[in-house]
């Protein structure tokens, strides 16, 4: 099992940016695919983007390409999701996981490993 902890979020314009960041215990992180997610008050969670463990391949969300941008330093054992022209659909407690993902296609809220943190909030406002 391997603790995350997500940070970065707050209020913000539409149009606005923020960075996120998702700190990960254990050795494993970097033999993981990470992915960010995020669930907006009455709705499920959504799965907003991945990245192979490599960091070779990366997989968004529709609703966030070319807004949004995820890394990691597998030596920090950090995760970031960089989140440009912020809109207030983005609004939502965002959630990093461990994913089972080998690269190719999108994944959902089933590929993710590990028990959900406490998540970051991002509030977007008009």
């Amino acid at each position: 099992q391997v603790q995350l902890v997500e940070s970065g979020g707050g209020l913000v314009q539409a149009g606005g940016s923020l960075r996120l960041s998702c700190a990960a215990s254990g050795r494993t992180f970097s033999s993981y695919a990470m992915g960010w997610f995020r669930q907006a008050p009455g709705k499920e969670r959504e799965f907003v983007a991945a990245i192979h463990w490599s960091g070779g391949s990366t997989a968004y969300a529709d609703s966030v390409k070319g807004r949004f941008t995820i890394s990691r330093d597998n030596a920090e054992r950090t995760v970031y999701l960089q989140m440009n022209s912020l809109k207030p659909k983005d609004t939502a407690v965002y959630y990093c996981n461990r994913l089972v993902w080998y690269g190719r296609g999108v994944p959902n809220v089933g590929n993710a490993l590990d028990a959900w943190g406490q998540g970051t909030r991002v509030t977007v406002t008009s």
